[in-house]
């Protein structure tokens, strides 16, 4: 069983606040597993009974429209925990979390967290802040969508995916998100992401190979968005 007091990734989130005592106990009652790329670790309305702490891997946080279409909220990354705000509302997830990669997972039940909650007023406090920024970068969202142009959201999403989550030894973007997603990012149809990615491929600022996106041109791409 491998020990969260010597797990690097606590270091990004709320458990860096927790004490050895607590890391030992949290490690006794932890359940880890592997989720493969394209399978969710929970879905949108599910009851979630703890919090999951991305060991290693990226997944997508998404949320079903009216239309059938996956909205993509968020991307979230290694050191990040899911469910923390479900559990404090005591609400069903309002989202999916779907693995984009083969992934890490570690899952803590609910009275554990809560039990930490409630001794440890530096943990309760990372928690708060947490789902404080949660609510920070959902009204940032939701301004861009109203005020810039797709072309602005999809220049400004893929700085993000590079800056974000860095690059393959081949220069490209090393998240691979499929057109549908990426236009699901951003929150336009699909045709309109291809041919915007197109735009931006015959203009040199980006390349494409397959599903592969390089960045050429970051400045231009900063201009834009």
């Amino acid at each position: 069983m491998s020990k969260c007091e010597q797990c690097i990734v606590r270091q990004f989130n709320s458990i860096k606040a927790l004490t050895k005592d607590q890391l030992v106990q949290m490690a006794n009652c932890k359940t880890s597993y592997t989720i493969k790329k394209g399978e969710p670790i929970f879905e949108e309305g599910e009851t979630l009974n703890g919090v999951y702490c991305i060991k290693d891997g990226v997944c997508k946080l998404s949320k079903l429209s009216s239309n059938g279409k996956d909205q993509i909220v968020k991307l979230v990354k290694a050191g990040e925990l899911l469910g923390q705000r479900s559990m404090i509302s005591e609400e069903s997830a309002n989202l999916s979390a779907v693995a984009l990669e083969d992934m890490e997972v570690c899952f803590v039940p609910k009275n554990e967290i809560l039990q930490f909650f409630n001794q440890n007023n530096d943990f309760s406090m990372n928690v708060m802040k947490t789902i404080c920024g949660d609510l920070k970068e959902a009204d940032d969202h939701m301004v861009d969508m109203a005020q810039k142009t797709v072309k602005q959201r999809l220049a400004e999403t893929l700085l993000y995916l590079e800056d974000t989550f860095g690059k393959n030894d081949d220069g490209s973007i090393r998240i691979q998100l499929s057109r549908e997603e990426l236009a699901g990012m951003i929150g336009t149809a699909t045709e309109s992401c291809i041919r915007l990615l197109s735009e931006f491929n015959k203009a040199k600022s980006i390349e494409l190979q397959g599903k592969k996106i390089f960045i050429k041109d970051k400045k231009v791409l900063q201009k834009i968005s």
